[in-house]
């Protein structure tokens, strides 16, 4: 178990070192790409909520820029973690089934210490973003 912890921690701390080189030299914005892939369809290229999808939506997507804004000026990261891994439920209707057709398994963590640092590395890359276009 020691081990384990002392690996998934190392590993999270050489994610971030390389990430945010990445993100200063300007190559990849991977929170971006992140949500452009999962979460533009319905929430729009802008996150304002004005996807491609939502016309066939039964409830009008969230404008994922405002989230800090109806938090009392924080980004909920925690709570925004908890809907997006499914340990939180969204507004019934809104997103139908708990596996979003968009979303299907990626963000759910296996049992394998991999795929669990895999699934975290994509949604904490996805909330950086998200972080980061709230409106002030």
């Amino acid at each position: 178990m020691k081990q384990s912890t002392v690996f998934l921690a190392g590993s999270l701390v050489a994610m971030a070192v390389v990430s945010s080189t990445s993100f200063a030299q300007g190559s990849v914005d991977f929170g971006k790409s992140e949500y452009m892939a999962s979460c533009a369809s319905c929430h729009g290229v802008s996150a304002k909520g004005d996807g491609a999808m939502r016309t066939y939506l039964t409830k009008a997507p969230t404008d994922l820029t405002i989230m800090a804004k109806r938090n009392a000026g924080v980004f909920p990261t925690q709570y925004a973690w908890e809907v997006i891994d499914g340990r939180t439920s969204v507004v019934i209707g809104s997103h139908g089934a708990r596996e979003m057709p968009v979303w299907g398994y990626i963000y759910r963590a296996d049992d394998t210490q991999p795929a669990d640092l895999h699934a975290r590395t994509r949604i904490g890359s996805l909330l950086d973003y998200l972080a980061r276009i709230q409106v002030k």
